[in-house]
């Protein structure tokens, strides 16, 4: 599983950015999906996720209401449109990729994602 993340640059406070996460998998419905963000000094963190039926969605409380998760099962894509950026949101931005029907992490754990991306950078100027 490859994935390939991009849209990342350099925005303005209050700006909005569309980040786009390629998978080169046969269909996105056999993969839960999630985008993470690690800014300078901190840890990956959650951001968004939706899973495998597609019939859910999840977000970090940071970021509900400003950023929506969707998937084009058509092009085997998951796209994360961000509005109303801060400069918090300054971070490295990770797709994300599980296979596994376990249950043994949540969708907000890192650990249960075993395929990762190479991330693209949102700067968000003040």
């Amino acid at each position: 599983v490859q994935l390939v993340e991009s849209g990342g640059g350099l925005v303005q406070a209050g700006g909005s950015l569309r980040l786009s996460c390629a998978a080169s998998v046969r269909t996105l419905r056999s993969y839960d999906m999630a985008w993470f963000r690690q800014a300078p000094g901190k840890e990956r963190e959650f951001v968004a996720a939706i899973s495998r039926s597609g019939g859910n969605t999840y977000s970090a409380d940071s970021v509900k209401g400003r950023f929506t998760i969707s998937r084009d099962l058509a092009k085997n894509t998951v796209a994360l449109q961000m509005n109303s950026l801060k400069p918090d949101d300054t971070a490295v931005y990770y797709c994300a990729a599980d296979s596994l029907i376990d249950g043994s992490y949540s969708y907000t754990n890192r650990n249960k994602y075993a395929y990762w991306g190479q991330g693209t950078q949102v700067t968000v100027s003040s």
